[in-house]
């Protein structure tokens, strides 16, 4: 007899209950798998595909951009000496959240002599202690700017190599050095306000540190590396570094020694005269190239702010004043060039002169006087000047100035020039157009001046001041810098009537001070009322003399400029000075003595011959 099946209490059957579970057990077991399969889905997405970039971002949380500073170029004197450079400096930090993890830490200990090692305890503050010996600090400051939660702090600034080399030989965790550059001055005041200076963040302010600044200043590179969250390196991280490409050094035509000897020679006689200032520059005929350009109260770029701000620029190539009679031989070479005149040209002159109303006269008394063009430059004579200066016409005047180089630019490297001041000559009025021609209403710096000659000396051409020798890259490869073309301002012939008549101002006045034993010199003194610095009439003089050598070939030029100095301006004088600068010059370069007699042309002429003017 059959069996019945067994009910449950709903009625079901156990064959039944038996099936659904396995329903349910079927349908769980495919909601798990479809469970694990979007967790694992998900993870192929966040570690394979990592379409949030979140293993980027994780990855950017750990790294780390170091930057390599490029070291700033150096500036040298024409034989290579230092004049500016960068030192590694460093900056002593600590991560205060990394030191404060180690109440204790090991460190291993080497003895220089054996090289036997131990590993030592010590405790923080016996750590901190030991910083604050290697750094002359005290232990108190110490602790305090290594304690707090900050990541970066510092503890000192601007320590040696060898002071870092002995903070990185203790082993501190979260104690860290930054390099960094310090600028220094090795001559100190010796060529300051050419040099120039940079400021604390290393932005240059002056001299050749300005407008050579996109020289000296090299290329920053970096390191790029994984640190942890305690700052360590994570060594098994790459490392990508870009090295830093350092600033050219930039070569001066500047000798070092000369501009030494020349600034002490311009303090001097700034001294001397107790004068505003005064101003020496040297340079080398044929090329142009400046050898010295010194100013009184020079600075010293390593502590600038113990100078005057007055003294920080060259007042030598931004300062303007009346050239007085140093502008004569301008003068005398137009009027030659132009073919109005000779150096013996014959001129009878009055005691004073009277022309268009305007009154002229000289510096000593004197009667009427058969001179010759030689002789009114030599005694450098207003008068004389006016009179064979006015075959020139007004444009001519004008434009002989501006071929010398009055009114512009020289264009020399240094910061701050002043063009000067030279009005248009339709703009002269009945004074002006006369006393241009002996150096007054119209403004020079002292470079521009000393220019002029240079142009006499190197056989009527024009050259550009030159004070950049050469340019030197990391890599060690020269650029030297090409001398600019020449402006013929007159003919050699011209300019070396010109050299004559300067040369008589020596050898035929009684300005025999200018004297180089065994060299001829010639050159030109120059006086002019100094206008007042509210520019309401004149309150002072300016004094200079502009001179050459040796006369039978020039190598150099050596102008000298003093402003305002006290007392008679007839005891001013600047050929001592020219002397021993210029000597200077022409033994430290052996240029041989001269081997010609010295040009002596006659101041006067005896009877007036075809060419006098206003001879009776």
């Amino acid at each position: 007899m059959a069996q019945k099946s067994t009910q449950s209490a709903r009625g079901a059957t156990a064959q039944q209950l038996n099936k659904v579970g396995r329903t349910r057990m079927r349908i769980g077991f495919v909601l798990m798998l479809a469970f694990l399969l979007v967790i694992a889905g998900r993870l192929v997405m966040v570690q394979g595909l990592d379409v949030g970039n979140l293993a980027q971002a994780a990855e950017n949380q750990r790294t780390v951009v170091q930057s390599l500073p490029a070291v700033r170029g150096k500036i040298v004197d024409i034989n290579g000496k230092v004049l500016a450079e960068s030192i590694i400096r460093y900056n002593i930090t600590v991560s205060q959240i990394n030191l404060a993890d180690y109440t204790k830490y090991k460190h291993r200990n080497v003895d220089p002599k054996t090289g036997d090692s131990t590993v030592v305890e010590y405790t923080k503050d016996e750590g901190l202690q030991q910083l604050a010996n290697v750094l002359s600090m005290d232990f108190a400051d110490v602790k305090k700017k290594s304690t707090g939660e900050a990541n970066f702090n510092y503890i000192t600034q601007d320590v040696s190599p060898q002071i870092e080399k002995k903070v990185a030989e203790l082993g501190i965790p979260g104690i860290y050095s930054e390099a960094v550059t310090k600028r220094v001055y090795p001559m100190g005041a010796v060529g300051g306000p050419i040099v120039g200076f940079v400021d604390t963040s290393g932005k240059p302010l002056a001299g050749i540190e300005q407008t050579m600044n996109d020289k000296l200043t090299g290329t920053d590179g970096s390191r790029t590396f994984q640190a942890g969250k305690n700052g360590i390196i994570i060594p098994t991280a790459p490392v990508r570094t870009v090295p830093a490409v350092d600033g050219e050094t930039v070569k001066l035509t500047i000798d070092q020694d000369i501009q030494y000897y020349a600034q002490q020679a311009a303090q001097q006689q700034k001294e001397q005269y107790s004068a505003q200032w005064a101003s020496i520059t040297v340079i080398e005929a044929k090329t142009g190239k400046v050898v010295a350009i010194a100013d009184s109260d020079s600075y010293d770029p390593n502590n600038v702010a113990a100078s005057d701000p007055k003294n920080i620029g060259s007042r030598t190539v931004s300062s303007v004043v009346e050239p007085g009679s140093t502008s004569k031989i301008m003068t005398a070479a137009a009027l030659v060039q132009e073919g109005l005149a000779t150096p013996m040209s014959e001129y009878l002159v009055p005691p004073t002169l009277t022309i268009d109303g305007q009154n002229f006269s000289d510096s000593f008394v004197h009667g009427t006087e058969k001179r010759t063009l030689a002789g009114i430059i030599a005694d450098s004579m207003n008068t004389g000047t006016v009179m064979a200066g006015s075959k020139l016409s007004l444009k001519q005047r004008y434009d002989y100035m501006r071929k010398f180089g009055v009114g512009e630019k020289t264009g020399i490297a240094l910061p701050g020039e002043s063009p000067g001041i030279l009005a248009d000559w339709s703009k002269w009025d009945g004074r002006q157009q006369y006393t241009v021609l002996f150096g007054q209403g119209v403004a020079q710096t002292p470079l521009q001046t000393t220019m002029i000659f240079q142009t006499i000396a190197n056989d009527g051409v024009r050259l550009k001041p030159q004070i950049i020798d050469s340019f030197t890259d990391a890599n060690g490869k020269v650029d030297t810098v090409p001398q600019a073309p020449g402006v013929e301002v007159v003919s050699p012939k011209t300019a070396q009537e010109s050299r004559d008549m300067l040369e008589g101002v020596v050898t035929m006045t009684d300005y025999k001070v200018v004297n180089i034993p065994g060299y001829r010199t010639g050159g030109k003194t120059g006086t002019s009322e100094a206008p007042a610095d509210d520019g309401v009439g004149f309150d002072g003089y300016t004094s200079s003399f502009i001179g050459m050598a040796p006369m039978d070939d020039p190598k150099y030029v050596v102008g000298i400029t003093v402003q305002r100095p006290q007392g008679s301006i007839y005891g001013v004088t600047q050929g001592y000075t020219f002397n021993q600068v210029m000597g200077q010059v022409l033994r430290t370069y052996d240029i041989p003595p001269s081997t010609t007699p010295p040009v002596m042309p006659p101041k006067f002429y005896k009877q007036p011959g075809p060419d006098c003017e206003n001879c009776e």
